[in-house]
């Protein structure tokens, strides 16, 4: 029975493979790493794939030492029949085992990332900025109603500032976290724009990854 992996699904599989491992047998380059590397038609991506492409780099660099080793001698045999030697089947056989070894590293890894369970969602905290139309526009009332606005991933600091401009008018500066994949800035900066009749306009003025 043989077993086809894509090259996309095994290099994810070797990715995460190497995110553990540094070398594929043991604690020391061999004679395997050379060959996975010799069956590479390129390197992997290293933003994609980091931990595949350290283990490439590191093989590259050092090939020719690895190669060079002495392979290790087989264990004698009591007896030995040149007629169970086979020629030309080994390559099918390799074939078939790295295929075997494809499909158990890619179950290995599916079960280690369903463990793991999903990440938390990434976060971002913004710094809205909102000027009013004139200085007699009651602040505490526009906070309020900036805060009422709910989406699904957005969240509001407890207390805005209210930062004097000039000319007696001061502008709203209210902090918000959200949620990266769920709420989009520029929405919330337009249903913050549709309080119309206190602000005149709304800038970001600051946007940090937590």
């Amino acid at each position: 029975m043989s077993v086809s992996v894509s090259a996309s699904t095994l290099n994810t599989v070797l990715n995460g493979f190497f995110e553990d491992n540094s070398f594929v047998a043991g604690a020391e380059a061999t004679t395997a790493d050379v060959e996975l590397f010799k069956s590479l038609s390129d390197a992997p991506n290293a933003k994609a794939l980091p931990h595949f492409a350290r283990w490439y780099k590191n093989i590259a660099s050092n090939i020719d030492s690895i190669s060079a080793k002495p392979a290790e001698a087989p264990a004698a045999k009591e007896e030995e029949d040149d007629d169970d030697i086979d020629l030309f089947g080994s390559d099918e056989e390799e074939d078939e085992e790295l295929e075997k070894q494809k499909a158990q590293r890619l179950a290995e890894y599916r079960a280690k990332k369903e463990a793991k369970g999903p990440g938390p969602a990434a976060k971002s905290m913004v710094t809205f900025e909102i000027k009013p139309w004139e200085a007699e526009t009651d602040l505490d009332e526009l906070e309020e109603l900036v805060k009422a606005i709910s989406l699904d991933g957005l969240t509001w600091a407890q207390k805005g500032l209210q930062v004097p401009i000039a000319f007696g008018i001061k502008k709203l500066q209210i902090n918000a976290t959200v949620e990266d994949a769920k709420v989009s800035t520029d929405d919330l900066s337009e249903k913050i724009m549709e309080l119309e009749d206190y602000v005149q306009s709304v800038d970001i003025a600051a946007f940090m990854k937590l």
